[in-house]
């Protein structure tokens, strides 16, 4: 029983005492400390009781039981304490004093600034709940007994000598903090116009000095003012003057400094300040707070971003109806964090947007998706966000369905069988031949060259030729060039059987191709598959070692090809002209693959059209004004339902090709295929359907009828005619899907690249016999469709001449109706 009450009560102290903290000029000394339950970082103040006398433990034990009644958000937060008679143990939250912050930090000069003025302006709305609320003096303000959270957010402490007499100032036990004390204690005279926060005044205009200067040895120095801020130096004076009834109030001194262009306005103390009331916030300020507060995080330190900015950003997305404004900061804040820090605080957040049905939402999260995929697990990308993300593949917004096809590029490595090798590849058999955006079928064939390294051999060597032999034969000019370079870049892939009986076959029936940035394309892609078996003819040996990946499912590093920056291609076709030819901004790609802004003037004048077909309209048909306010009513319709802070541009659904830009001046050349890296860097841009028509809203623009083009629905793709490719391994991936009888290769090769000396794509008429024996079973429905038309035109002028008859000779005078 004697053991349990001489026991030493810190022995049970639940808190672990860690390094000790650089203070001066107090009675405690500071260390870092733990919580032995849970491990929660706390500050450990630690007073001892010197040279036998109690004073400084007296003076600390008040300033505990001052502590424990006090709470305000610029007050230090009591959590727990000690007290015997030889020690006193205060915990806190985890805090580093002042002076010794401010000579640590490694903080730019604007920022430290901001810092200041925010930590300042704390402080003096803690003095004001004193001083005007408590009706408490704290009779200690200076640099000593101010402290600052991981957060940015400064304290004020040191209530040891804290009261509310305002009459007799308290005798400080420490040598050092004489030099705070206001002339008025010395002079017993002035105090009869002192007022309730004279004395704190007085304090805080030291702690001003301090903040520049460093510790304050002599009070004569107050009088140096350069190092401080212009916009401080008059409420300064006002503080540190020798009257104390004319020192201000701490509300007035808030009040003053808010003004504009005084030291409390800043983008950091306008960001926190607004954070702190968000509650009491309408839906439009909040709105307009996310959406500008990107631009403003420049401002504003990291370690405050990330402590302080960043757990309200993710509150206010949870809990308010804010939409995607909340995205843009939430990702810039998120590059400030280490891995572990994002996978706890953001990841979890954003795997749960990928379910939004907002698709601004979806739009910003798919854009993101290469700085998101790093912190994600295999397992979280498989079974949380693909089958989430899958859902944007048939999006009707060409936007979403885009950045979905550009994301698997960055998710192919961690998708597993199923997902990739089948889900995936349904996909984009169905978009590369039915989408009617000729960019989303370019991007597509893109990122399946892309991700050819992370297939299945048996399955990769199943689907590649065919899917980009089908590209080749795309009416989109950058779809047939991206067919092309993808059959280069995946060059190691194909055994040389079939290089020989399918690649080289499909190729050389390029090399007539109206465009001639294709032919050049096909020409450079040729030579390098004939090399290749020229070589194996010279000695056979070497066909070993160049099938040797063709069964590899090892992820090798791939070469790559300069085509891949498609965004400098799809906005030069798909940007249009108003009023014939006009001079408009266009977009190259340069050789260190970043895209530039030059001066181009678009023509209409042999330009493919890039769209798909529809069953319903004959391949002669030239675009008309059905067609055009069809694509009008579904821009207004898609586009209009996105987020209206979403930065995004209408789509084109027509394409012209500039003048005098080719898309052989968009790509660049394409090296020779043995060459090492000779098919480009990799690190250009991806294309994006938002670049196509800059300036304009959402749902804007109206779309020019182009006399040279064919609509996208001018293609009888569901015609029937001869069997080809009958193996075509992509083609099963959507006949299976969707029930459709005959195979996408009979569909396609009912389409015939027209020479360019024709009279354009319209012209199906003027085909020789051997390219009619080619479309074999047309000929019939043909001919109905000539009846068909015969007949409309025969009940037009019927219809016309019944209106002549029954309105009768106009007679003189008579008003016509």
């Amino acid at each position: 029983m004697w053991s349990l009450f001489s026991r030493d009560p810190t022995s049970s102290f639940a808190y672990e005492i860690g390094e000790a903290v650089e203070h001066t000029r107090s009675v405690w000394k500071i260390h870092r400390g733990k919580k032995k339950q849970n491990g929660d970082e706390v500050s450990v103040f630690i007073c001892e009781g010197r040279d036998g006398t109690t004073a400084q433990l007296d003076i600390a034990k008040a300033a505990v039981k001052r502590l424990k009644t006090l709470r305000h958000p610029c007050i230090l937060t009591y959590i727990d304490s000690l007290e015997n008679e030889k020690l006193v143990y205060l915990v806190t939250e985890p805090v580093t004093p002042l002076l010794t912050w401010l000579k640590d930090s490694a903080l730019s000069p604007s920022h430290r600034t901001n810092a200041v003025s925010w930590g300042l302006l704390q402080v003096t709305k803690g003095l004001s709940f004193l001083n005007n609320d408590g009706k408490l003096i704290h009779y200690n303000v200076c640099g000593s007994s101010v402290f600052v959270t991981p957060g940015g957010e400064w304290k004020l402490g040191g209530v040891e000598y804290a009261s509310s007499d305002s009459s007799m100032f308290p005798v400080k036990v420490l040598p050092e903090l004489e030099v705070y004390n206001p002339p008025e204690k010395v002079n017993p005279s002035k105090m009869r116009t002192t007022t309730m926060w004279a004395a704190d005044m007085w304090g805080l205009g030291c702690l001003i000095w301090e903040v520049f200067n460093g510790h304050l040895d002599e009070s004569f120095s107050l009088k140096n003012t350069q190092k401080l801020p212009k916009n401080l130096i008059e409420t300064y004076a006002k503080l540190v003057g020798t009257n104390p009834g004319a020192r201000p109030n701490p509300r007035d001194v808030v009040e003053d400094l808010r003004k504009p262009g005084q030291f409390f306005r800043n983008d950091l103390i306008e960001t926190l300040l607004f954070l702190e009331e968000i509650q009491l916030k309408d839906a439009n300020e909040k709105h307009k707070f996310f959406a500008n507060l990107t631009p403003k995080l420049e401002n504003i330190p990291n370690y405050i971003a990330t402590n302080k900015i960043l757990p309200t950003v993710i509150s206010a997305h949870e809990f308010s109806n804010v939409g995607s404004v909340v995205l843009s900061p939430l990702f810039k804040i998120g590059k400030l964090l280490d891995e572990a820090e994002y996978q706890r605080q953001i990841l979890p957040t954003v795997v749960k947007l990928f379910s939004s049905s907002d698709r601004a939402t979806r739009l910003k999260l798919l854009q993101q998706m290469e700085s998101l995929v790093e912190y994600m697990d295999p397992k979280t990308v498989n079974d949380q966000v693909f089958p989430q993300l899958a859902t944007g593949f048939s999006d009707s917004n060409p936007t979403i369905r885009e950045q979905t096809v550009k994301s698997i590029m960055f998710l192919a490595p961690k998708l597993n069988y199923h997902n990739l090798n089948i889900e995936v590849l349904k996909h984009f058999a169905r978009l590369q031949l039915k989408d009617e955006q000729g960019g989303i079928r370019t991007n597509t064939t893109v990122c399946l060259g892309k991700v050819a390294q992370y297939l299945h051999p048996d399955i990769r060597q199943k689907c590649l030729t065919s899917a980009f032999t089908r590209a080749m034969r795309d009416p989109f000019p950058p779809a047939r060039i991206a067919g092309i370079m993808a059959i280069a870049a995946t060059q190691q892939y194909y055994p040389l059987q079939e290089v020989v009986t399918k690649i080289l076959p499909s190729l050389c029936h390029l090399t007539l191709d109206p465009e001639k940035s294709v032919r050049d394309a096909v020409f450079r892609v040729l030579k390098g598959f004939l090399s290749k078996v020229e070589k194996v003819s010279e000695d056979p040996s070497l066909k070993e070692v160049m099938e040797a990946e063709v069964k590899s499912a090892a992820a090798t590093s791939q070469t790559t090809w300069t085509g891949w920056a498609v965004g400098a291609i799809t906005s030069k076709f798909y940007k249009t002209s108003s009023g014939g030819a006009q001079p408009q901004k266009q977009t190259s790609t340069s050789s260190s693959g970043t895209v530039t802004p030059s001066t181009k003037t678009s023509s209409l004048a042999s330009t493919p059209s890039q769209g798909r077909a529809s069953s319903n309209t004959p391949t002669s048909a030239a675009p008309n004004e059905d067609d055009k306010s069809d694509y009008e009513d579904w821009e207004n319709s898609e586009w209009q339902s996105m987020d209206d802070g979403l930065d995004t541009k209408p789509i084109q659904s027509r394409t012209a090709l500039p003048k005098s830009t080719t898309v052989s001046e968009a790509l660049a050349d394409v090296g020779d295929m043995d060459g090492g890296d000779g098919w480009g860097d990799d690190t250009e841009e991806w294309g994006s359907l938002e670049d196509t028509q800059h300036g304009d809203s959402l749902g804007g623009g109206e779309l020019e009828p182009e006399s040279k083009f064919r609509s996208t629905a001018s293609y009888n793709w569901e015609s029937s005619g001869p069997a080809e490719d009958t193996d075509d391994f992509f083609s099963s991936l959507v006949s299976g899907n969707e029930g459709k009888s005959g195979s996408v290769s009979q569909r396609m090769t009912n389409m015939s690249l027209q020479s360019p000396t024709s009279g354009g794509w319209d012209d199906w008429d003027a085909k020789s016999p051997a390219e009619s024996s080619n479309i074999g079973g047309n000929s019939k429905s043909d001919e109905q469709r000539r009846l068909r038309e015969e007949k409309r035109l025969q009940r037009q002028k019927e219809i016309e001449a019944k209106r002549a008859a029954r309105m009768g000779p106009m007679k003189l005078g008579a008003k016509k109706m």
